[in-house]
């Protein structure tokens, strides 16, 4: 779909406000879905500040996409809703400036169709992606990546899918990596599901090259819930829900969110009766699963000013008006980047005061946790506790990142993976193929055994007297052999193209340890340093002390330790393993 815009009558701005939101919109399976929607819209539509970009996940239906259109097209005049898979990707990008170009990608590998009561695999996932226009000119474009990963039905390292959805988070890095090249101004979006440093939150912020941008600004924020391994490590103790809120961005599993509440409590709730939560209680579970991403190639073109991240907080946290329930089981990430003049020196853009920062959202975040009209006395409660005192009082608290640079890098990063990582990931790869594999031969040979026991049945048949044997053994055949055809499909079928799906993701990861390996190996060298190419995934290493600015002697001396240094590690068990580190020949992807 391509519109052309009207280029003279749009002004470039100077800043622009973000918003992702999981809307929680399943068809027949999400309670209320109808009443929470439109109240999604009404907020969007009251929301301060007024959203310019948003990106929705789990919006199913063209009526509940329509609904919210309607209530926010006096701020959001274009939109477009993404159509994928059986019953729809429930991806949707609403925008404040013209979209003048939209796609949707399919994920190559999805869930799949025998988890039929999960539901991935049916709906489609992958990539909505638009291309929204600031002002005049190519260069002034935003290219918005709209996103909901496999769910994690499993928990790490035992989670079936992790493959799924690190595979996921590669295609849509590199996706976002495309569009920072060609200079544009880049915003990932989405349910992420994923906790912060993880194998796929690794691979999108080191391969895209994009920002965190809730991670740029609270760098000591957490790795997912209290309990989970990453975040014990840290031994930083049970945040309280109101500090995950602030500063730890938590999204998902909030005690202040009544869809992650036991039975008993929404069943009370449910009846009417009033709950109120104390934002100082401990909140174990609490993660951060949502994600705005950032990426600024604009200053490539000379015209354009490089932008940077002012704010991040989360939103959408009341409560139904008059249902009292969550508007959805997920909280909104909200950002605000700003255009950056030519003039201005990055050494000078510090973080804005903590303090400050946290007083001014205060009553909007606030608010956030209960309504203040049903439940007085935690908002008053909340306003009166002093703003620095985020967690309990037995819990020691998380001190002030230093004053940091926020501007986001205009160019690639220059950040790469080591080696090691690619390693993980291709065992996990390598673990998951196995699995399909046995899968395979499971579902393949019951196929078989269906045709072999379809055939004894109707030779029974052939010798039976009874027509009640007779009927059991037509009806024992037709649901064997329609089971083991079914088993056949998806184990000839889909199987197998999950498997090319995994030996294409596969070579990518092998590609790239190769090529990492090789700036590892380079680096072992004196005086070398990464970089990245452009064009290319990664092109590895410029050496400071380049052959050219040395003597002939010094010249050869130093390929000679290089030839040395090469014949050690194809020879090394650490890098044999790695056919294209043997071979010396490294393809780019």
């Amino acid at each position: 779909m391509i519109k052309k815009p009207e280029e003279d009558t749009v002004e470039i701005p100077s800043s622009i406000n973000i918003l992702t939101y999981n809307c929680w919109g399943l068809k027949y399976l999400a309670k209320w879905r109808s009443e929470r929607l439109t109240a999604i819209g009404r907020s969007l539509a009251t929301n301060v500040p007024t959203p310019e970009v948003v990106g929705l996940q789990e919006c199913w239906t063209q009526e509940d996409y329509l609904s919210i259109r309607k209530q926010t097209r006096h701020i959001l005049p274009h939109g477009k809703f993404y159509f994928s898979g059986i019953f729809g990707g429930g991806l949707a990008i609403l925008s404040k400036w013209p979209i003048v170009e939209s796609n949707m990608v399919r994920y190559p590998l999805n869930g799949r169709p025998t988890a039929f009561f999960r539901g991935d695999w049916f709906v489609g996932k992958g990539v909505a992606c638009a291309s929204i226009q600031l002002g005049p000119g190519r260069q002034n474009i935003i290219e918005v990546f709209n996103t909901h990963l496999h769910a994690p039905y499993e928990r790490e390292p035992s989670d079936s899918y992790l493959c799924h959805r690190t595979a996921q988070a590669w295609e849509i890095a590199r996706l976002m990596r495309g569009a920072v090249e060609r200079g544009h101004l880049v915003l990932g979006l989405g349910d992420f599901n994923m906790v912060p440093l993880s194998l796929a939150h690794q691979l999108i912020t080191t391969h895209a090259p994009v920002q965190d941008v809730w991670r740029v600004l609270h760098p000591e924020s957490s790795l997912g819930a209290s309990s989970q391994p990453a975040e014990r490590a840290r031994d930083k103790g049970i945040p309280s829900a109101r500090y995950n809120l602030q500063e730890n961005g938590a999204t998902c599993d909030s005690i202040l969110n009544t869809w992650r509440w036991g039975k008993q409590q929404q069943k009370a709730l449910f009846k009417g009766e009033v709950i109120a939560v104390d934002p100082y209680a401990l909140d174990p579970r609490a993660k951060r699963l949502d994600y705005i991403f950032f990426g600024n190639g604009s200053s490539t073109s000379s015209d354009s000013a490089p932008w940077r991240i002012q704010s991040a907080k989360i939103g959408m946290t009341e409560r139904h008006p008059s249902l009292n329930c969550s508007l959805s089981d997920h909280f909104s990430v909200e950002a605000t980047i700003t255009r950056v003049p030519k003039s201005h020196t990055f050494a000078s853009d510090r973080l804005p005061d903590r303090r400050s920062t946290h007083e001014q959202t205060n009553d909007s975040a606030l608010r956030a946790l209960t309504n203040a009209s049903l439940h007085p006395t935690l908002y008053t409660s909340y306003n009166a506790s002093p703003t620095s005192s985020l967690l309990p009082p037995t819990l020691p608290r998380t001190p002030s990142p230093p004053t940091t640079n926020i501007s986001s890098s205009s160019s690639p990063s220059t950040a790469r993976l080591p080696s090691g990582t690619y390693t993980e990931i291709l065992t996990l790869v390598s673990t998951y193929k196995d699995r399909e594999y046995r899968q395979r031969r499971l579902r393949l040979s019951h196929f078989v055994s269906s045709v072999v026991i379809s055939i004894i049945c109707f030779t029974g048949i052939w010798w039976s007297n009874h027509a009640g044997v007779s009927f059991m053994l037509v009806l024992v055949s037709t649901l064997n052999f329609g089971a083991g055809v079914i088993d056949g499909l998806i184990g000839g079928l889909f199987v197998g193209s999950e498997l090319r799906a995994l030996r294409e993701f596969e070579w990518e990861m092998e590609n790239a340890k190769a090529i990492a390996q090789q700036c590892e190996i380079r680096a072992e060298l004196a005086g070398t340093v990464g970089a990245q190419d452009s064009h290319n995934n990664y092109l590895c290493l410029e050496t400071r002390d380049d052959d050219d600015k040395m003597g002939p002697e010094e010249g050869e001396e130093n390929r000679e330790v290089e030839k040395e240094l090469w014949e050690k590690v194809r020879g090394s068990e650490e890098y044999g393993g790695n056919e294209k580190i043997r071979k010396g020949s490294i393809g780019v992807t």
